[in-house]
């Protein structure tokens, strides 16, 4: 199993640690990347991507090493602190530039098959609107199965969280990493994934954007082919 995780911020804090002990309970090959340390730029609104092509965006190069890491991956984590009841600039600056892959545009057919976990803590409270930002992204991306684990740790230093919260967690983590290993390799995405895949199949058949019209018809999507 190949997990890519992707952190919200450069310091390894609750978060960081919470992200990494579920991925070495899925006992696999684990990519790591920090934001904004690894990438940092800001989506500049040229609509390239849309338009043209994904590698026409003017910070394609610097993505791809992680595009490529997410591709590869089994699992996706994408791990934020609550950042005043939101997911952090980094991460949002980040998925910013995956809109070209929603399934409005031209979603990458591996995502079908994968799994992705969102994760978020804070000191009190924000995880479910933080998850949601990340969420948002993996549904529409066309993600099999994305779950979603947030926590109040009660401190802003995974050093003085308690004993006795960090048991507690851990204990949750074994048991979304069980239904992590028992869902690898036979994934299939929502009801509500094909329903909206469906929308979308009936709207490229005609074509508003030349390029994502191109890129359904040449995967076979607006006849009989699926990507699952």
């Amino acid at each position: 199993m190949k997990i890519t995780i992707i952190h919200g911020q450069s310091h390894q804090g609750s978060t960081c640690h919470i992200a990494r002990s579920l991925a070495k309970k899925l006992n696999g090959e684990i990519t790591e990347f920090f934001l904004p340390k690894d990438f940092g730029e800001f989506c500049v609104g040229c609509t390239a991507c849309f338009g043209v092509a994904e590698t026409k965006c003017p910070h394609f190069d610097k993505l791809t090493p992680i595009t490529r890491a997410l591709d590869n991956a089994d699992v996706i984590i994408l791990a934020s602190p609550v950042y005043v009841y939101h997911a952090t600039g980094a991460m949002k600056a980040f998925l910013d530039h995956y809109g070209w892959r929603w399934m409005v545009h031209r979603p990458e057919e591996k995502m079908f098959s994968k799994q992705a976990v969102c994760i978020s803590t804070a000191a009190g409270a924000g995880m479910k609107s933080t998850n949601r930002d990340m969420a948002d992204s993996m549904f529409f991306w066309g993600v099999a199965k994305t779950y979603r684990f947030g926590t109040a740790v009660m401190e802003t230093s995974w050093e003085r969280v308690s004993v006795k919260k960090k048991r507690r967690i851990e204990k949750k983590l074994c048991m979304l990493a069980g239904r992590i290993k028992a869902n690898h390799g036979h994934v299939k995405p929502s009801v509500r994934t094909k329903f909206f895949f469906n929308v979308m199949r009936l709207m490229q058949k005609h074509g508003w954007n030349e390029a994502d019209a191109n890129y359904w018809h040449s995967k076979g999507w607006t006849g009989k082919v699926r990507p699952w």
